[in-house]
């Protein structure tokens, strides 16, 4: 009887073990682990503005002033794809006003333009491109217009939500509906030359409005600098903060109620909130030169500088956002092409081969025969390395069976069960010994580590010494930075 009693425990043991962990805070949705998948997308500005050499359209230039001589939107499509951009964000209408697809609800549209006289759609250009390059497409279209005579009043909501309408009806599947805070000011409006205020906390009715995005365009991601399902970085800079919390729990500055696009909680932004209330992962949006319109006497950022903005950015869990900036032919400047296929091939070769492929890995703890630690190698999302319940520590020793030299490091947590490690810290073996070359915080969908300089061993040791559950990784990696 004794003997049947261990057998019965022994099975329910390894059964109970084999069951997957049980997810842990806030969780990401469907359309936001397809945004994850990402990494890097671009969004395009190439309105009159850029004819003006200016950053800010007043709302007054003249449509025919939009006349590129030479616009292709396969070259920027493929430019974009070179550099490594997984989709594209095309500014459709900017504060200026300036529809740029042959809309029902403006005339200050690109029909008015000689662009492929007067009988253009640059949306849909744009988006074939994209499409036929294999990227995905979004779209951003500006609540503020400088140029609409309606603007402030209570009839100009409609025309808005049109516009969004329209867009998410004729453009295919989005991935993104991109929006900021930027609203109310001095513009044209219709020739009025007047500065007209509105309430940014009422005047857009988001939750009405994005619920047309929600029903149109179920997997768009809605960006604003308070989500909803992506929240801006807090800076225009292109990186998160060194620890990175996924969730979030949107504010206004009097820190009691919810916040709405234009006043949120923009200090707690880059870091995030542990344990906020909502998965509302960072994007990272900057220009690819200093500003988002081209400007001639600009230079784009050299790879180098790109490459770092990947690992402050992607390698923190978030999203990197590169603003593209057509010149007046309509094409991306060759300095600007030049530096994003550098930079593509960078990424690219970099972590073209996994230095810890085939190595054995022992895990100090492990949930069951379905979560080992070899399932961090095998390149598959969707299996992971899990501990036991009571297990909120673990070590990992990996054998790469090799002497091998490296100067970065890869961890991706399971996010479909929450981001749950909150440090760690990296060892590797040295003269008989171990030694700590790396201690961090959070991981989340991906940990970048780039270390100071190239160390060379056969070993390595991850040891996760704090999480609020059971740990979960899905990847791990070692690899050499390369041009």
């Amino acid at each position: 009887m004794k003997w049947l009693t261990l057998v019965f425990i022994t099975l329910s043991t390894l059964t109970y073990a084999q069951n997957a962990p049980k997810p842990y805070g806030a969780l990401p949705s469907k359309r936001q682990l397809a945004w994850h998948n990402l990494e890097v997308y671009g969004l395009i500005h190439f309105t009159p503005t850029t004819f003006e050499n200016k950053e800010w359209g007043f709302g007054d230039a003249d449509p025919k002033a939009f006349n590129p001589t030479d616009f292709s939107a396969e070259q920027i499509i493929n430019a974009a794809k070179a550099g490594g951009l997984k989709g594209i964000i095309l500014v459709a209408k900017h504060h200026d006003g300036f529809a740029l697809w042959p809309t029902k609800t403006t005339e200050y549209n690109i029909t008015k333009s000689p662009f492929r006289n007067g009988k253009g759609d640059l949306v849909g250009e744009i988006e074939q491109a994209a499409r036929k390059a294999g990227l995905k497409f979004g779209v951003y279209c500006s609540p503020w217009d400088r140029n609409n005579a309606l603007y402030g009043t209570d009839k100009y909501l409609a025309i808005y939500q049109a516009q969004l309408k329209e867009l998410y009806s004729n453009y295919g599947e989005l991935f993104m509906s991109w929006h900021d805070g930027a609203n109310g000011g001095d513009g044209y409006y219709g020739g009025a030359k007047e500065k007209r205020s509105i309430d940014n906390t009422t005047y857009y009715d988001w939750t009405n409005t994005w619920a047309i995005t929600r029903k149109m365009q179920p997997m768009a991601n809605i960006f604003s600098d308070i989500g909803l399902d992506i929240r801006w970085v807090g800076n225009e800079d292109g990186h998160a903060a060194e620890t990175s919390w996924a969730t979030f729990t949107p504010m206004a500055p009097d820190g009691k109620n919810v916040a709405v696009p234009g006043q949120a909680n923009y200090p707690q932004s880059p870091e995030g909130i542990r344990n906020g209330k909502f998965w509302m992962p960072a994007e990272c949006d900057v220009p690819l030169r200093k500003g988002w319109f081209f400007h001639n006497s600009e230079q784009p950022k050299t790879p180098e500088k790109l490459f770092d903005l990947y690992l402050k950015s992607v390698g923190r869990g978030a999203g990197l956002d590169l603003g593209l900036a057509p010149d007046t032919r309509g094409q991306l400047h060759d300095d600007d092409v030049l530096a994003l296929k550098t930079f593509g091939n960078m990424v690219k070769n970099t972590f073209a081969q996994n230095l810890a492929k085939g190595a054995h890995i022992t895990a100090s703890n492990t949930r069951g025969k379905n979560y080992t630690a070899i399932n961090l190698l095998d390149a598959n999302k969707q299996s992971y390395w899990a501990t036991m319940d009571k297990n909120h520590n673990a070590t990992l020793e990996i054998d790469l069976k090799n002497i091998k030299t490296f100067d970065i490091v890869s961890l991706q947590e399971y996010i479909p069960l929450g981001q749950r490690i909150e440090a760690f810290n990296i060892e590797i073996f040295e003269n008989n010994s171990w030694k700590k070359i790396y201690e961090g915080t959070s991981i989340g969908a991906k940990r970048l580590i780039k270390l100071d300089q190239p160390v060379t061993t056969k070993k390595v040791r991850i040891n996760i010494t704090k999480s609020q559950v059971c740990i979960t990784l899905s990847a791990f990696g070692l690899y050499k930075k390369s041009l």
